[in-house]
């Protein structure tokens, strides 16, 4: 795995902790620290969780293309 798919793991994985905090807890980290829904920062923020989210879908494939080249799974066709 790559430092740019690590990256958007490790920052998609923190959003998901921040989303697990608003609905378990009702407190949003984000908002915390950066002040306000409306603020610009947080919007910011939240443009990168979702890229990086949308980005570590590739990860879900990547594993069985790995094994594939190794020689750990067999090919299908």
């Amino acid at each position: 795995m790559g430092a740019l798919q690590k990256t958007a793991l490790v920052i998609a994985i923190i959003g998901a902790i921040n989303w697990g905090l608003i609905g378990f807890f009702g407190f949003n980290l984000v908002s915390a620290i950066f002040g306000g829904i409306s603020t610009m920062p947080e919007r910011i923020v939240y443009a990168i969780v979702g890229l990086c989210g949308l980005y570590c879908i590739t990860l879900l494939f990547k594993p069985s293309e790995e094994r594939e080249r190794e020689g750990k799974i067999q090919p299908t066709s």
